[in-house]
């Protein structure tokens, strides 16, 4: 499995979650790159946030948030 541009736009929109909290969602505004604009309808779409422009975690969002943070964490952590 590639790593696309758009799974790259898609867990760097993932990474930005507060996962400390339910009550912290994010906004992708319109004058955001159209990459992540893209990838976050994406992620809607598959049920992961949700408002096509961020919004909150679903619960299959906050789990899939989980893997990406704690994926990112590993792979930095010799850095």
């Amino acid at each position: 499995m590639a790593l696309t541009p758009d799974l790259l736009a898609e867990l760097e929109i993932l990474n930005l979650f507060n996962l400390n909290t339910t009550q912290a969602g994010i906004k992708i505004h319109h004058t955001a790159s159209p990459n992540a604009i893209s990838a976050a309808q994406r992620l809607y779409d598959k049920g992961i946030i949700s408002q096509s422009d961020g919004g909150y975690l679903t619960d299959r969002g906050v789990e899939t948030a989980e893997h990406v943070q704690q994926l990112v964490s590993l792979l930095q952590a010799n850095r």
